[in-house]
């Protein structure tokens, strides 16, 4: 396999064979491949797409660039959930508890933050000394006893991904479809699934603007899963507005336990949650309807069954045995809280979403670089949905901040970012669309 020779024939638009592209990410990972070439084979694929046939290969490529983890020992099935990213999108938190009480294995890699979308690695680090990179072993007990583990992706997992990432971020790749497909279902092929449901998130606070990209990327996804033996389905849900009441780490914790405890009913966030369960639910073969399936799902919370699961996972990670019972001792806690008045009376009619969590990220709760830190207790709290009625000086939000200075910035920000409108704007559901 000689690395130009491939990176020219997809330059001129031919389709690579399996064996073509497995030899070039084995050679990649072996350092084969210097940057320069792994640079130019990105942009001949951005250039010149891939055939779905060719996503395949390249996502099996991946996959098997690294450990493969297999579950022989569990009796159950074993299932996960990817999203790709929004503001207050904490549904991680809840859904792999609740799928883990209705007796399913959630094994779930998962990510730091990535611009102005929140990670859920970050968001489990504000809680005292849970472990996201714990060894193979740790990481397979937890998951035996608590039912679901939430960890970051381990060196051995998928290591072409990280190599070929590195290279797409800072020569302008990233948005290409089946390098975005292959990228996302690498790790999760890796994890040993066998059922994954996405949420492909679309609206001004997702990278998917247009519904047309939001409906490619999830057709991409789902064909190339199952064609690669997951099976998968994708839901398209709506990201014009923090998905949860909360945006910051800590605050998305505690949104979390709140959830858990059932006092987010009737929310978006429960429609979210519940909808993809059901998927799961169902394509595991748990429930016979989706409807059902959402019944199961939500009965996990009412009974306390999530919460107890959740708490277990916790504290298998290294938290605290009682965290959520007493998560107001273990949560950091921002020194000031500024509220964010209504500047007039009316209805909340729209949010810049992609903007609010840009204000997370200026009040050191995101990242500007990849090296950087973040304050975990700093965030937007209160958030009141779209189509509230106001009236002036109401609060609508509540900034969480290091400082008066930093919080009084987030504040302009954030008023900055909502339309108020004489009358209501349209209610649109929060579940735009099934794929799969």
């Amino acid at each position: 396999m000689i690395p130009q020779e491939i990176i020219r024939r997809k330059r001129d638009g031919e389709a690579l064979s399996s064996d073509e592209i497995a030899g070039f990410i084995a050679s990649l990972v072996r350092g084969g491949v210097s940057d320069a070439q792994a640079a130019a084979f990105a942009m001949a694929v951005f250039f010149r797409d891939m055939s779905r046939n060719e996503t395949i290969a390249l996502t099996l490529a991946m996959r098997d660039s690294g450990t493969v983890l297999k579950w022989a020992d569990l009796s159950v099935p074993v299932v996960d959930k990817h999203s790709t990213g929004g503001v207050g999108d904490n549904v991680s938190l809840m859904l792999a508890p609740i799928l883990a009480a209705c007796g399913l294995a959630v094994p779930m890699i998962s990510g730091r933050g990535l611009g102005h979308t929140g990670g859920t690695l970050d968001k489990l680090q504000s809680i005292p000394g849970y472990r996201i990179e714990p060894d193979e072993a740790r990481f397979r007990q937890v998951v035996r006893d608590a039912g679901c583990a939430i960890v970051g992706q381990t060196a051995d997992l998928a290591p072409a991904d990280r190599r070929l990432y590195a290279v797409r971020d800072v020569t302008a790749t990233v948005e290409s479809v089946p390098m975005i497909t292959a990228s996302i279902l690498s790790k999760k092929l890796a994890a040993g699934l066998q059922t994954l449901v996405l949420d492909v998130k679309l609206g001004n606070g997702a990278f998917m603007q247009s519904v047309e990209e939001a409906e490619t990327l999830a057709h991409s996804l789902v064909e190339v899963a199952n064609g690669a033996g997951l099976k998968t389905s994708a839901l398209i849900t709506d990201m014009n507005e923090p998905l949860a009441d909360a945006a910051g780490n800590a605050l998305e914790v505690t949104n979390c336990l709140q959830f858990l405890r059932g006092e987010k009913k009737g929310s978006r966030l429960e429609a979210v949650v519940l909808a993809l369960a059901a998927e799961v639910l169902v394509q595991a073969g748990l429930s016979a309807d989706l409807s059902g399936a959402e019944a199961l799902a939500a009965e996990t919370i009412a009974s306390g069954m999530a919460m107890e699961r959740f708490g277990r996972m916790v504290h298998g990670l290294g938290g605290p045995g009682d965290f959520c019972e007493r998560s107001d001792a273990y949560l950091p806690k921002a020194p000031i809280q500024l509220i964010v008045p209504a500047p007039r009376d009316g209805y909340l009619a729209s949010c810049q979403t992609r903007t609010m969590g840009m204000a997370v990220v200026e009040l050191g709760g995101g990242r500007r670089q990849a090296h950087e830190g973040i304050d975990h207790r700093v965030g937007i709290a209160d958030l009141l949905p779209l189509g509230t009625r106001v009236t002036k000086g109401q609060p609508i939000a509540t900034v969480h901040s290091a400082t008066q200075e930093a919080g009084e910035r987030a504040v302009a920000d954030i008023l900055c970012t909502y339309a108020i409108a004489d009358e209501a704007p349209p209610q649109e559901p929060v579940v735009l669309r099934r794929i799969g």
